[in-house]
């Protein structure tokens, strides 16, 4: 198992989305609420604090993206059909260019 991973909190739309991936007997419930839990490394959980510092990790060293970002996920995991996809994810997430200025070469 990870170091890391993310609760990715389903409703009914997104629980039958991921059971028809073949990915249904993943999903447990946290909270009362239906989830799936993303195996995060050191390396991903690294990145994933500079793309949204706001970030926080529980005792568990679980946590849930915003809500677009879980989006993405989600729409990762269902593509793949798979919940190792973290490395395929965290190019979808984090963008270490966000917010900087482009840089011309000057000749």
């Amino acid at each position: 198992m990870a170091d890391y991973c993310i609760n990715v909190f389903l409703d009914d739309e997104q629980l039958k989305k991921v059971e028809d991936a073949g990915l249904g007997e993943h999903v447990e419930e946290i909270g009362g609420k239906k989830a799936v839990k993303v195996a995060v490394g050191p390396k991903e959980q690294k990145k994933l604090l500079k793309a949204f510092p706001d970030l926080e990790f529980d005792s568990s060293n679980a946590c849930v993206l915003p809500d677009d970002a879980q989006q993405k996920l989600l729409e990762v995991i269902t593509t793949s059909k798979t919940l190792d996809c973290m490395k395929v994810a965290i190019v979808k997430l984090y963008n270490p260019l966000a917010g900087k200025a482009p840089r011309s070469k000057v000749y």
